[in-house]
């Protein structure tokens, strides 16, 4: 039995067109962006802090966007007695290595620092940041420290917990 043989192409010197469509990139900035809240700036593919030229675009940066939805990519906890008599001190050495992170990293942001009973409550804008003031606590006070395994969900929310009594 033959095989049968698709018909030639239309001008067999030339190749076969793509079959791949070619989608529009949804949700991409126009380079040379700049958000309105916090002066930060796009250009490159990344967020930075360098000022904008005066033709840019105006936006709002993801850690803008989710600083007013209120809807935080990483929460860290820190408990225990020593949390609660030391508040003050843990919570300007949090605002310190956060301020240093984002200098480097403008979409690495405190949202909030809330007291509780148990001691502080500390939303931020990503989930590393949340992870590297874990890590900062423990470095610094010791006691123990609970993070989450890695998570390939963009909007997943990661917790980070931190204990001393």
């Amino acid at each position: 039995m033959r095989r049968r043989t698709s018909p030639p192409h239309e001008t067999a010197g030339s190749p076969r067109p793509s079959r791949r469509i070619h989608a529009e990139v949804h949700g991409k900035l126009p380079e040379l962006a700049h958000c309105e809240s916090c002066d930060a700036s796009y250009r490159n593919g990344r967020w930075t802090w360098e000022p904008a030229p005066a033709d840019s675009y105006p936006a709002t940066c993801p850690a803008c966007e989710r600083a007013q939805s209120q809807h935080p990519a990483g929460v860290l906890r820190a408990e225990g007695g020593f949390a609660v008599a030391h508040r003050d001190e843990l919570a300007a050495m949090l605002r310190n290595v956060a301020e240093s992170e984002s200098a480097e990293h403008p979409l690495n942001r405190i949202m909030d620092i809330e007291t509780s009973d148990l001691g502080l409550v500390i939303t931020t804008t990503s989930a590393r940041l949340a992870v590297s003031l874990g890590r900062a606590l423990a470095r610094a006070y010791g006691g123990s420290l609970d993070q989450p395994g890695t998570s390939a969900e963009q909007d997943a929310l990661i917790r980070v917990g931190w204990v001393r009594d």
